[in-house]
C-alpha cells in the first residue's frame, strides 16, 4: 500500500513582504513536519504575494524575492526531508522577458525541481505576459516517498480542453504518468467561481485518471479578492475535500492508493456541489477585501457619508463587520434639500451598528459657495453644477475628516449608479475604497435584507431599504427622473457589461429580460442610451477608487476601455 502525506497551506501573503511571507511559509511547514507529512504545497507566487505586477521591475525587487529565497532554502534543512513547493519568480537566459514564473521543490536546503508556468494569461485582471516569459513545453515530475508527483501552475491546467492556447500542458504531464498532480495557483474569486474551478479539474482528473490537489492564496489584495478554497479531486469520486473559504488554512490529507483520506486515515466528509448562497458570498468576499485593504494599507479605521440612503447603509454594515464598530465613523451632511427623515434614518441606522454618528451641516457652506459663485461670474449657479457643488462639499468634508483623524474614506457607489455615471465626480467618487460598487442596485437591496435576516433584526432599517433612492440635491428629486427603474437598468447593463461572462443561469435570465425589452417600441432606444452613458463615463470610473471585484467583469483592471473613442 502507497502513502503520501500532503499538507494544503492556504496563505494569505502580503505582496513584497518577504519576510512576513517567509514567516507564514516557516511556520506551516512546521505544522506539516509535526503532521508527518513528506510535501507542503503553498500558492502560486507566495514568496511575493500574487500578483507583484510592476513591482517585479522595481530595482532590487528580484533580488530581495532571492535573498527571501535563500532563507526559505535555509528553513527546509530544518525539516528534514519536507519537500517544499513554492512559487517565486525566477531570473531566466535567453531572449524574451528576463523573468519566469516558477514552481520551485525545496528539500534540505537544495532546489531539487524547479518547473517554469507555460500559459501566461493576459484576460480580464490578468497580465502576466507583461513581465514572464512562458516556460518550456515539458512536464516535471518528482519521486516523493513512494509517489511520482507531477507540477503545474494555474492557469496550466485550465486548458485541458484545449480551446484556449495551442500547449496543453496538463496533457503533457499526464503522459508523464505521475500518481498525483500537484497544482499551485492565485485563483482570484468572484460569484460562480469555485464551481467553475470544480467542474474543470473534475473532469481533467477524469479524463486522465489522476487524483489531484489544488491549493489556492487567500486575502484581499487591491480590487481582488482570492477566496482559498483548496481541494483534492480524484478520477471517481470528483471533489473529494475543500479547505475554508475566505480563510487561512493549513490541512493535512493523505494519499493511499489513489484515494484521499484525512490525516487521521479516515474517510473525509463530503464536499457539498453548492457554495454559499449568493449573497452570502458577496457579504463575505466584501468583509474580506476591506479588512486586508486596511490592513495591509495601514488604516485601523474607516469614515462613511451618511446620507440615509441604502448604499451608505450597505456600505457603513459591512465595514461594520470587517473593522468593528469601534472603528466605524458614519458622517450625515444635510443640505437645505435633505429629508428630515433621511437623517432620522441615518440616525437609527448607526444606533443599530452601534457607531458612532456626526452632523455636519452643508447649508451654508453651499451658500457661500453660490454666493460666490454669483459674484465672481455674473450668474447664479443653478442646474446639474448647483446639485453637484452639493455632493463636492460633502465629499470634501470626508475627505478633511479623513486626513485629520485617519480614518480611511469608504465610497458608496453601486455598479448600476457606476455605470450611466450617477455619481460625482471628486464628490461621492471620493475615497480610498468601494465595496459596492461590484453590486448592481438591485442587489443591493437584497444584500440589505440578507443581512437583516442573518441578524435576526432590523439592523438596516427598513424604512432605508423601502424608500425610494433619491440623492436629495434637488426639490423631489428620485432617481428615477433620471435612470430608468433598476430592474430594468440591471438587465440591460448585465447584458452590456459582463454579457458571456455571466454565469449560465443569470445570463439565460438576463438575455431573455433583454430579448422581452427589444421587443418593446422604446426599448431600442433605451438600451442605447444606456449604452452611451457607460462610454460617456469612462472618465469618471478611471479617476474613482478601486473596487472590490465580486462578479466576472467588473470596473478596474478586469474592463480596459479608452476615454477619447467613438463608440456607435
Amino acid at each position: 500500500m502507497s502513502t503520501l502525506r500532503i499538507t494544503l497551506a492556504q496563505l494569505n501573503p502580503t505582496i513584497g513582504d518577504f519576510a512576513g511571507n517567509v514567516g507564514l511559509m516557516r511556520e506551516a511547514a512546521q505544522q506539516a513536519a509535526t503532521a508527518q507529512a513528506q510535501m507542503v504545497v503553498f500558492p502560486e507566487l507566495s514568496l511575493t504575494g500574487y500578483s507583484p505586477g510592476d513591482l517585479l521591475d522595481e530595482p532590487g525587487f528580484i533580488d530581495r524575492a532571492e535573498q527571501a529565497l535563500a532563507e526559505l532554502l535555509a528553513a527546509s534543512r530544518l525539516t528534514p526531508g519536507l519537500a517544499w513547493v513554492v512559487g517565486a519568480p525566477m531570473r531566466r537566459r535567453g531572449p524574451g522577458k528576463a523573468l519566469e514564473n516558477c514552481l520551485l521543490v525545496l528539500r534540505d536546503g537544495e532546489i531539487v525541481l524547479r518547473y517554469a508556468k507555460q500559459l501566461l494569461p493576459t484576460y480580464n485582471v490578468f497580465d502576466e505576459r507583461r513581465h514572464f516569459e512562458p516556460g518550456p513545453d515539458v512536464a516535471k515530475v518528482l519521486r516523493i516517498g513512494d509517489s511520482q508527483v507531477g507540477f503545474l501552475i494555474c492557469e496550466d491546467g485550465w486548458n485541458d480542453s484545449g480551446d484556449d492556447y495551442g500547449v496543453n500542458p496538463f496533457s503533457r504531464l499526464a503522459d508523464a504518468a505521475p500518481d498525483l498532480v500537484v497544482s499551485i495557483n492565485a485563483s482570484p474569486s468572484n460569484i460562480g467561481k469555485r464551481e467553475q474551478r470544480h467542474a474543470l479539474f473534475a473532469a481533467a482528473s477524469r479524463r486522465h485518471n489522476l487524483p489531484l490537489v489544488y491549493v489556492n492564496q487567500v486575502g484581499g489584495h487591491d480590487q481582488l479578492v482570492f477566496d482559498g478554497a483548496s481541494f483534492a479531486v480524484t478520477p471517481d469520486d470528483g471533489v473529494v475535500f475543500e479547505a475554508a473559504r475566505f480563510t487561512e488554512a493549513v490541512d493535512t490529507l493523505q494519499l493511499t492508493d489513489g484515494r484521499f483520506l484525512a490525516a487521521d486515515g479516515t474517510a473525509l466528509p463530503p464536499v457539498p456541489a453548492a457554495g454559499l448562497p449568493v449573497m452570502e458570498f458577496y457579504r463575505r468576499q466584501i468583509v474580506l477585501g476591506l479588512r486586508d485593504y486596511a490592513r495591509r494599507c495601514g488604516f485601523k479605521q474607516a469614515v462613511v457619508g451618511s446620507s440615509g440612503g441604502i448604499d451608505s447603509a450597505l456600505t457603513l454594515t459591512l465595514a461594520v463587520e470587517a473593522l468593528g464598530a469601534d472603528n466605524v465613523v458614519a458622517i450625515t451632511m444635510p443640505s437645505r434639500f435633505s429629508s428630515r427623515g433621511s437623517v432620522d434614518d441615518s440616525a437609527t441606522l448607526c444606533r443599530n451598528l452601534g457607531i458612532r454618528l456626526y452632523e455636519h451641516p452643508i447649508r451654508d457652506i453651499v451658500s457661500q459657495y453660490e454666493t460666490g459663485f454669483a459674484e465672481s461670474f455674473g450668474q447664479p449657479l443653478r442646474g446639474l453644477a448647483q446639485e453637484n457643488l452639493q455632493a463636492r462639499v460633502r465629499g470634501t468634508l470626508l475627505m478633511a475628516y479623513s486626513n485629520s483623524y485617519g480614518h480611511l474614506l469608504l465610497t458608496t457607489g453601486n455598479k448600476s449608479e457606476i455605470s450611466v455615471g450617477y455619481c460625482t465626480l471628486y464628490g461621492d467618487t471620493n475615497g480610498g475604497l468601494g465595496l459596492i460598487g461590484d453590486l448592481y442596485k438591485t442587489e443591493v437591496f437584497e444584500l440589505c435584507r440578507h443581512l437583516n435576516a442573518c441578524a435576526g433584526r432590523e439592523l438596516i432599517p427598513n424604512a432605508i431599504i423601502d424608500k425610494e433612492p433619491s440623492a436629495e440635491l434637488a426639490p423631489d428629486q428620485r432617481d428615477s427622473d433620471s435612470l430608468p427603474p433598476y430592474p430594468v437598468l440591471d438587465t440591460i447593463l448585465k447584458v452590456l457589461i459582463e454579457g458571456a461572462r455571466l454565469g449560465s443561469a443569470e445570463r439565460q435570465e438576463v438575455e431573455a429580460a433583454h430579448a422581452v425589452l427589444l421587443a418593446q417600441p422604446d426599448g431600442s432606444a433605451l438600451v442605447a442610451k444606456v449604452r452611451r452613458l457607460i462610454a460617456r463615463n469612462e472618465y469618471k470610473r478611471r479617476q474613482a477608487p478601486p473596487i472590490l471585484r465580486l462578479r466576472g467583469r467588473a470596473f478596474g483592471s478586469g474592463r480596459r476601455m479608452p476615454i477619447a473613442a467613438k463608440y456607435d
